[in-house]
């Protein structure tokens, strides 16, 4: 069962990036002037402690205003966390100067594409079958994805690389593809293959109900993924067939099938053709024909009607 969301919009402090610029130049000119002052001071044996003191505490301000600059870009966030506790989700796009004591987690909330490799399952009716999937995704609540999975990229390598949207968005990815793999199996096994068995045609199968089963393969990932804050918003099956250890009998009993239903076509047409033809000759007096006489007649156009090779019509001269 979905929980209640506890995202929350980032509400703290932050400023333009282009003005900090200008005020850290301010500082670290500040920090060089009063150093300046203190050496001054010093070699005219005047009391120079407290320019030695401003210079220490404007350098401390020049440095933590080179930690707080950030760039995001469209479509990215920013997951920040003061010391631990959870402070909101910065989504503003732009140049920005944000507090350098909080945590800073980036994010994705592009879409992207995972094309899975086709698995092996068995359909409803115990066939082994190959099938994959194409799933696309997108990061939908920053909170669940943060910190109700676990995400940890500090194991790679730098830590400009670790906190990286790309590098994170990756293990969402892999999350992603577990349970991609999990609903696919199971949608699997709640259709047939095809409807050869039960001869209904509006039975929904693999092959034939694509658009349903597509609808029912998107619920189940959402409802494995929402746990995650991860959103699918299309999921389509991209490879369909047959085990190859079954493969090549099915498509013998593919085409049995197929000549079955064309063999019955042909009969229906041939039975409706001689039934015509009987019609006619009785309506239009050509011939009186007798129950045998019908019977040969009938006989001998089923053949040539229904034949895969031109009869060999046999003239008779005499009687009919």
């Amino acid at each position: 069962m979905e929980t209640m969301s506890k995202e929350l919009e980032f509400k703290g402090g932050y400023l333009n990036g282009f003005l900090m610029i200008f005020i850290d130049i301010l500082l670290w000119c500040a920090t060089f002037f009063c150093f300046i002052e203190s050496i001054v001071e010093g070699d005219a044996e005047r009391p120079f402690v407290h320019w030695i003191i401003l210079c220490i505490l404007l350098l401390i301000a020049s440095i933590i205003c080179c930690c707080g600059f950030s760039m995001l870009e469209p479509n990215q966030a920013k997951v920040m966390t003061f010391f631990g506790k959870y402070v909101g989700t910065f989504r503003k796009t732009g140049f920005y100067w944000l507090n350098p004591f909080m945590s800073v987690k980036n994010v994705s909330l592009r879409a992207r594409n995972l094309n899975a490799e086709p698995i092996k399952v068995n359909d409803k009716t115990g066939n082994p079958i190959l099938i994959g999937l194409v799933v696309v995704w997108k990061l939908k609540d920053t909170y669940k994805a943060i910190f109700d999975i676990d995400t940890d990229v500090s194991n790679t390598a730098g830590a400009q690389v670790g906190n990286s949207a790309t590098a994170r968005m990756n293990k969402f990815e892999k999350f992603v593809a577990v349970q991609s793999d999990s609903a696919l199996r199971e949608v699997a096994g709640m259709y047939a293959y095809d409807n050869e068995d039960t001869k209904e045609e509006e039975v929904i199968t693999l092959r034939s109900g694509a658009a349903e089963i597509n609808d029912v393969l998107t619920d189940k990932l959402n409802e494995r993924l929402a746990m995650a804050g991860l959103e699918v918003t299309e999921a389509r099956i991209n490879y369909l067939a047959y085990a190859p250890e079954i493969a090549a009998v099915m498509l013998r009993r593919q085409q049995a099938a197929a000549i079955i239903t064309a063999r019955e076509k042909i009969v229906d047409g041939a039975v409706s053709m001689v039934k015509m033809a009987l019609d006619k000759l009785s309506e239009e007096s050509i011939v009186n024909l007798n129950e045998e006489k019908k019977a040969a007649m009938v006989s001998n156009l089923l053949v040539v009607l229904c034949g895969d090779e031109p009869a060999q019509p046999i003239v008779n001269s005499g009687s009919v």
